[in-house]
């Protein structure tokens, strides 16, 4: 019969969880209620309900035990390629609920409300500019002379010369050392974001700024923490690469997210700019998994179709 799943109330929120984990070339179990990661080294216990995301490298094998686990944790799992840098897959987080994916394809599908989301994703950004009446264009413009202005400010604060962002996933190696260490960040990075962006219960794909693939809402989020954590790591690591420099800036990152802060702030992002609600409480699911069909209101809303969404035999009532 294995362990009882965790009920919703046991589980530690999204934000006070271990932002993410990185496994290869070691097979992962369950024991009990948490996950085990064994290799030459030996065995490691994990608890799976303190987790955010499980990224899973080459060489790794993973139990249907396992993954029963993670998905009864709200943890996601990723699968991505060697030293971390290509993406592959995801396993789905725990919500049950549709508050926050509703208020996204709402604001996505409006192409005014679509531009102001867009605009306080680039106040985060640049809180020292006012961009309340900007287009989409000239956001892109803005952004582009900023971020190159961050370049040029860590390049000269490290000395490590900087010509532009050269990221070819089918030559890792030819990059230089600060591109190597953005790469190694940045996907580190998407993998803690799309963990909460999934655990919320929102889409990886509807994004405001990206558009037309299956992570730009995961871009977009990414994007409003590059400047505070992989860019500047990755110029401190390139001033003295390590031989693996992109391992290094994942343990590196990591370490910095320690403390769940990041998670924390990550989550009320999220509910900001999409709810209008700050300093939210989060939830790994929602109050009720009920099923509800939409009555023609404006606001969504409907009356309930089954006694218990997720429950077996559930009856139309």
């Amino acid at each position: 019969m294995g362990a009882v799943p965790p009920e919703i109330a046991e589980l530690v929120r999204v934000q006070d969880r271990i932002s993410f984990l990185y496994l290869e070339r070691s097979v992962i179990h369950r024991d009990a209620n948490a996950i085990t990661a064994t290799d030459e080294r030996g065995t490691v216990h994990i608890p799976a309900a303190a987790l955010g995301a499980l990224m899973l490298g080459p060489g790794t094998t993973i139990s249907h035990h396992a993954m029963m686990l993670l998905a009864e944790s709200g943890s996601t799992v990723v699968w991505v390629g060697e030293r971390g840098v290509r993406y592959y897959a995801h396993g789905r987080g725990l919500t049950l609920g549709s508050r926050l994916l509703d208020a996204q394809a709402a604001l996505v599908s409006n192409r005014r409300s679509r531009l102001e989301v867009a605009r306080r994703m680039y106040s985060y950004r640049f809180p020292d500019e006012d961009v309340s009446g900007l287009s989409m264009q000239q956001l892109r413009g803005r952004e582009g002379a900023r971020v190159r202005k961050l370049y040029r400010y860590h390049s000269e604060r490290t000395g490590v010369r900087w010509s532009r962002r050269d990221y070819d996933v089918e030559d890792f190696l030819g990059g230089d050392a600060v591109n190597q260490a953005l790469s190694g960040a940045n996907i580190s990075l998407y993998g803690v974001v799309h963990s909460v962006i999934v655990a919320l219960g929102c889409s990886p794909g509807l994004g405001f700024v990206h558009a037309g693939h299956a992570r730009s809402f995961v871009y977009d989020i990414a994007d409003l923490y590059k400047a505070e954590y992989t860019i500047p790591l990755a110029f401190d690591l390139a001033l003295d690469p390590p031989i693996d420099i992109a391992g290094e800036a994942r343990r590196r990152l990591r370490d910095e997210m320690v403390d769940g802060a990041f998670l924390k702030r990550c989550v009320n992002d999220i509910y900001e700019l999409l709810l209008g609600e700050k300093n939210a409480s989060d939830v790994v699911a929602p109050e009720s998994d009920d099923v509800w069909v939409w009555d023609g209101s404006a606001d969504g809303s409907g009356s309930p179709v089954l006694e218990h969404g997720t429950g077996e035999g559930a009856a139309w009532s």
